[in-house]
């Protein structure tokens, strides 16, 4: 415990002390002995009020302590010591109540510091020692058993762990980690035990990070503090005059002492602080880690939101959008034989490949005499058959491309995406496209940030202008600054400084100047110890970018919370006042009076640890949500599907084409029809019960309407379809309802998420 809140603690007990032997006194008949007991339990009081008004004096601030001060004081000089002392239980009373207040609001913090890992069973050629975390080195193994908290920094070395990390990220669902899958400190193991080879060493862990954060986000103040002082610059000279009023009014100077008692103003001195703390351990509940109030403060003035794009607003690094192929080619078959021989390679989108073709459960073959042409592809031979990927000048310099070739560069210009073409035997079979997309949660996280009052938000990137305005008009931002390096970065934050006060949001060690130079810097899915992390404000330990309005939404309540508790606070204590000037109150039950209005401030203060009214109804489970994002990654395939027979059907024969269409009708029927009749008929009326308003699904359905009628028409035309001679205006009809139905689903799969993930719990 601080000095200060012993100090706290030391005086109250001496309050309560004077007051209670005063009384005893009292009852005993020994009036005396009764005002020096007061007198005794008061003095101590008014020194430490006294040398803390000094202590904020120097500190070029005048706070409303002053008037605290000169109740107790006049209550001795005037003959009321009883007075002072209930004034001075009151005042002391109410500090100590602030530290119960922000202890309780700091548990939560609390609790991720306490937690913190101090042994690591580390083991040396099969030996298990326990030894302190400072001692253990980067490349060692340690063991980690059922149900402990992980040490240190590391990727699994077992076959596999099942790792809980709600309280790094907030995230409830443990996750399965395989070998060589990295692993934060601060996890639990929620599984069997496993082995971690160390990555970090204790001081720059993530946990170590964290509870450095943490610390800061304890000790920091609120700017919002020295805001309820300016409210004391109006409140204080308010309360001398009614007290001399009420001493001109009536002749008699016990009035203005009551009135002084009456205006004791502990609901500025206890409100803000105790709101804002409370505001921060709410923050952290969701894994959103605030460096103490001021940054709460600040958040919730928010007007601008600039933002990083890689590894912000996108996912960060390549992803698969298709697999574009040549008539007659199978696109698994494609991505099979890319991915196969990109096991070689050593280039950035290498990975990228095989990770799709893993995801989607291709085997894949391991490639022989394989040749990498730096920048520009790699060749080897896989079952006999010598592949190629890359460029397409690499493939054939001088060819002329055929049709689907120059179709699939033409969509990949359209996405920025990418293209990397694959080869057998010197003839291209396909391209594979590839971008960085869109987290699943931006489009509700810009939304989040629209309805908690930001009216401007900026993406400030790197990136080629090209795909930065992709990205910035599919998001309706206000503005896109592209092609900017760090340096520009900061100047752009400093240009919308001068206008209104601005957040930046970013992830990375070239957004740490940006981050630094904000009125608030949010570092995004950081992990204690990095550059990002220090440099910013509040850091979001999940990697959601929804969290980023859940923290301007938390920062707002808390700062209304503390307007709202000074406000009342102080319209009660003025109340009070009045009544003392008139003689209906005086000053010992005025000052009970007022511990009353500090009680319920406080209380109210408290209301900021709790989630905003409304949030906390009723919700599907996180297990149901990732079971429907699930059924969502499943049909995407078969979307998948649909396009490549829309674009096949272009170059088909009429009567491979009806081949085609039956195909398609079939994959509908069996696929897209019948996920979308469940969605209906059960996963809509579970999600209807948790909405506000009832009748929000209603566009949903009526979507789904459309996709049925669709799927009634297609069914039609395969009816309808000759044996022989199949009309070619036949073939086109049928090719533009397979392609409505796959664009219409896919638009209302991505609407569906976003639905799900803001009813998850």
């Amino acid at each position: 415990m601080s000095f200060e809140r012993i100090l706290r603690w030391t005086l109250v007990a001496v309050a309560i002390a004077g007051l209670s032997a005063g009384l005893l006194a009292r009852t005993l008949g020994r009036a005396d002995l009764a005002d020096l007991a007061w007198t005794l339990g008061t003095a101590p009081v008014i020194a430490g009020l006294a040398v803390s008004i000094v202590r904020d004096l120097l500190a070029g601030r005048l706070g409303v302590d002053l008037i605290a001060l000169l109740s107790m004081s006049a209550a001795l000089v005037l003959g009321e010591p009883l007075a002072g002392a209930v004034v001075a239980l009151m005042y002391s009373g109410g500090n100590v109540l602030e530290v119960i207040a922000i202890t309780r609001a700091e548990r939560e913090l609390r609790l991720l510091v306490d937690r913190a890992p101090r042994q690591a069973h580390r083991n040396i050629d099969g030996r298990i020692e326990e030894v302190p975390v400072e001692a253990v080195c980067v490349g060692e193994h340690v063991l980690v058993r059922a149900g402990e908290v992980v040490p240190l920094d590391g990727t699994v070395r077992s076959a596999v762990a099942t790792i809980d990390e709600s309280a790094i990220t907030g995230e409830p669902i443990p996750v399965q980690k395989t070998r060589g899958n990295a692993v934060l400190s601060g996890s639990l193991n929620a599984g069997e035990t496993f082995e971690l080879t160390v990555s970090a060493i204790a001081g720059e862990s993530t946990y170590a990070g964290i509870v450095r954060m943490v610390t800061a986000a304890q000790t920091a103040k609120a700017p919002f503090v020295r805001l309820a002082d300016r409210y004391a610059l109006v409140f204080l000279p308010v309360t001398l005059v009614v007290a001399f009023a009420a001493w001109g009014l009536s002749g008699d100077l016990t009035r203005s002492l009551a009135v002084l008692v009456a205006s004791t103003p502990c609901p500025l001195i206890l409100a803000a602080p105790v709101a804002f703390i409370a505001g921060v351990a709410q923050a952290a509940r969701r894994g959103i880690l605030a460096k103490g109030g001021g940054a709460l403060e600040a958040l919730a003035r928010a007007h601008t939101v600039l933002f990083d794009k890689t590894g912000t607003l996108t996912v960060g690094g390549a992803r698969l959008l298709s697999v574009e192929v040549a008539p007659g080619q199978d696109p698994d078959e494609v991505l099979a034989l890319g991915a196969s021989l990109e096991q070689a390679s050593h280039h950035v989108l290498a990975k990228a490949v095989v990770t799709a073709a893993i995801d989607r459960g291709l085997k894949l073959r391991a490639p022989e005499q394989v040749a990498e042409i730096m920048g520009s592809g790699l060749s080897g031979v896989i079952d006999g058959r010598r592949v190629a990927a890359g460029s397409r000048e690499m493939l054939l310099p001088n060819a002329e491309l055929a049709p689907w070739e120059m179709r699939a560069i033409r969509r990949a210009s359209w996405r920025s995406a990418l293209i990397v073409f694959v080869a057998i035997d010197g003839c291209p079979v396909g391209a594979l496209l590839l971008a960085d997309e869109l987290r699943a949660d931006t489009p509700r996280a810009i939304r989040l940030l629209r309805d908690a009052g930001v009216a401007r938000m900026v993406m400030v990137t790197g990136d080629r202008a090209a795909a930065a305005q992709a990205i910035g008009a599919a998001l309706d931002l206000d503005a896109v600054l592209a092609d900017r390096v760090p340096a520009d970065k900061v100047e752009a934050v400093r240009t919308e400084q001068r206008q209104h006060p601005t957040i930046m949001v970013g992830d990375g060690i070239n957004d740490a100047p940006a981050l630094a130079a904000a009125d608030i810097g949010i570092a995004l899915g950081a992990r204690g110890a990095s550059a990002s992390s220090e440099a910013a404000d509040v850091v979001i330990l999940a990697d959601r970018l929804d969290r980023v309005g859940e923290a301007i939404v938390i920062a707002q309540r808390a700062r209304g919370i503390a307007l709202q508790s000074i406000l009342v606070g102080m319209g009660l204590s003025f109340i009070a006042m009045l009544a003392a000037m008139m003689g209906w109150l005086h000053p010992v039950p005025a000052a009970v009076t007022q511990e009353c209005i500090d009680v319920a401030v406080i209380l109210n203060a408290l209301r900021a640890l709790a989630p905003a009214h409304g949030s906390t109804g009723r919700r599907i489970t996180a297990e149901r949500g990732l079971a429907l994002h699930h059924d969502h990654e499943a049909l995407l395939g078969d979307l998948d599907r649909l396009r490549t027979i829309v674009d096949a059907i272009d170059d088909a024969a009429p009567d491979a084409a009806a081949t085609l269409i039956v195909e398609a009708q079939r994959l509908i029927q069996n696929r897209v029809v019948k996920h979308e009749l469940d969605d209906e008929g059960s996963v809509y009326p579970q999600i209807a019960e948790v909405l506000r308003d009832k009748h929000s699904l209603s566009a949903m359905s009526r979507a789904h309407r459309e996709i049925l009628h669709l799927a009634r028409l297609l069914t039609r035309i395969v009816e309808d379809l000759p044996s022989e001679k199949i009309d070619r205006y036949v073939v086109r009809d049928a090719q533009r309802v397979i392609e409505a139905v796959e664009t219409l689903v896919r638009m209302h799969t991505a609407q569906e998420e976003d639905i799900y993930e803001a009813v998850a719990a």
